[in-house]
């Protein structure tokens, strides 16, 4: 089927459902960033009110299937956000990819073009969640279910709780808030987890508090300080509270390495700036595809170990996944031993190669999603030539034309795409090694939502003077 005619479909199917699709208004005027704010505080209330809200008729499985996933997906196993934001994630990572591999063709300067396009991303949301809700509910809840209208209210509960999450997702982007619904949500769990880790006066397994602020004041008090430094079962230590602000230094200094190049501007005359190419230039989002891809593999491959190789006796598994029989979340051979990361020093000191092997491949598959990204999501040299035709600028000594620029821009992206890329399959991989608090995929995850909050809120100012060039500049 032509590409032409698989976007002409999509249309059809748009214009026929909207009708009927329940939508958040937008806003008649711009709404005063304090209503802005506060929009955003109730929204994450409400989200985690349902994140403490249990799964009625639900019971505890053996392991946590999306054990991995949680930090992405900013979910909490047994609850209303069992599957947080993850139909979401995967419906528009799937759109973007089919747009930025010009399967759908979709003209965004055009605003009922731009229209079309979120509708159908809604749809394909829509899609998503009825099909995960029902698998989840089946492959984890079903085996615990004795009656079968329970499995049904499982089901729809999943459905329900997701579609309020995407109503509060959009109520957030269709401008009542600022942002997003799912950056918000992942960075308000990590955030969470961090705190959580530092100030928990719940009892830990060694006999002292989960958080390390009141561990370290129980130690005193006792005048015992010989654990504070480090701990075993990867509880929170001075070493990890270390380690975290260290990774959230290096990570807000490496968001500031940029190349500058200057632009002036073919409509407002006397105006100039810089267009920044940032060392993180793919941004988090290869991080996201790597990990959801790994949380993908494990999640498959325990279900399968479950059912054909409980006992790991099965010769051509154990070469896949092998779990512990007596823990089945966790991981003692196979290929899914070396992609998962084994988290604490007392579980690095036992195999260090383990270690090693986890890194290197964050490394080397973030890498593979951070050039495939740059192609399919409309980053590269060739993408960001045009987008800076389009946004009425040049750059001071090249003919406004495409060739030109790309050329020049083509000498810097995919050096940085690799570098970046490198940096951060490097960062997630060790922190998650040594135990940061709320994981290393969460840290640059949070951290980087925190700085895409403070370039829409420079974007805004930029938009007064020059709206096209301010909204290209907020994706970068």
């Amino acid at each position: 089927m032509a590409e032409g005619s698989v976007t002409t479909i999509i249309r059809k199917i748009v214009f026929k459902a909207e009708p009927y699709l329940p939508q958040v208004p937008k806003p008649k005027k711009k709404i005063p960033l304090q209503i802005r704010l506060l929009w955003c505080g109730i929204a994450l209330l409400i989200y985690m009110i349902m994140g403490q809200t249990p799964l009625f008729g639900a019971s505890a499985p053996a392991f946590d299937f999306l054990a991995f996933a949680r930090v992405i997906f900013a979910s909490q196993q047994g609850t209303l956000v069992e599957l947080g934001i993850g139909p979401i994630v995967t419906a528009g990572l799937l759109m973007q990819l089919l747009r930025g591999s010009d399967i759908l063709k979709f003209d965004f300067k055009k605003p009922e073009e731009r229209g079309i396009f979120q509708t159908a991303t809604k749809l394909v949301t829509y899609v998503v969640i009825v099909a995960e809700s029902i698998v989840y509910a089946i492959a984890v809840y079903g085996p615990g279910v004795t009656e079968p209208y329970v499995l049904y209210v499982l089901i729809g509960q999943l459905m329900a709780a997701s579609i309020i999450i995407m109503f509060l997702d959009e109520l957030i982007q269709k401008g009542w808030g600022l942002g997003s619904g799912i950056s918000l949500f992942i960075m308000a769990g990590v955030a969470q987890q961090i705190l959580w880790s530092m100030f928990s006066p719940l009892p830990a397994g060694d006999g002292g508090t989960i958080g390390i602020i009141p561990y370290i004041v129980q130690s005193f008090m006792a005048g015992d300080v010989s654990q504070i430094l480090f701990r075993s079962n990867s509880l929170p230590s001075i070493f990890g509270l270390c380690l975290t602000a260290g990774i959230l230094l290096i990570l807000v200094f490496t968001q500031g390495m940029k190349i500058e190049i200057p632009i002036v501007s073919t409509k407002y005359r006397g105006f100039s700036a810089v267009y920044p190419i940032k060392l993180m230039y793919v941004s988090n989002i290869p991080v996201i595809l790597a990990s959801a891809l790994t949380a993908n593999a494990v999640f498959i491959f325990q279900m399968l170990w479950a059912n054909m190789n409980p006992r790991n006796n099965n010769f051509f598994m154990n070469f896949v996944a092998q779990f512990d029989p007596t823990s089945p979340s966790t991981p003692i051979g196979g290929l899914i031993y070396y992609i998962t990361p084994p988290r604490g020093l007392d579980v690095v000191a036992l195999d260090p190669m383990r270690a090693v092997g986890y890194v290197l491949f964050m490394i080397g598959i973030v890498v593979v999603f951070g050039r495939l990204w740059v192609e399919l999501g409309g980053l590269s040299p060739k993408s960001a030539a045009q987008n800076l035709l389009d946004a009425d600028v040049q750059i001071p000594g090249f003919r406004r034309s495409n060739k030109p620029v790309e050329a020049l821009l083509n000498k810097y992206i995919p050096s940085v795409t690799i570098i970046g890329s490198m940096i951060l399959g490097l960062l997630a991989g060790v922190s998650d090694v040594l135990g940061v608090f709320g994981s290393g995929i969460g840290v640059l995850l949070m951290v980087d939502i925190l700085i895409n909050y403070y370039t829409q809120l420079v974007r805004e100012q930029v938009e007064v003077v020059m709206p096209r060039l301010g909204a290209m500049l907020g994706r970068k």
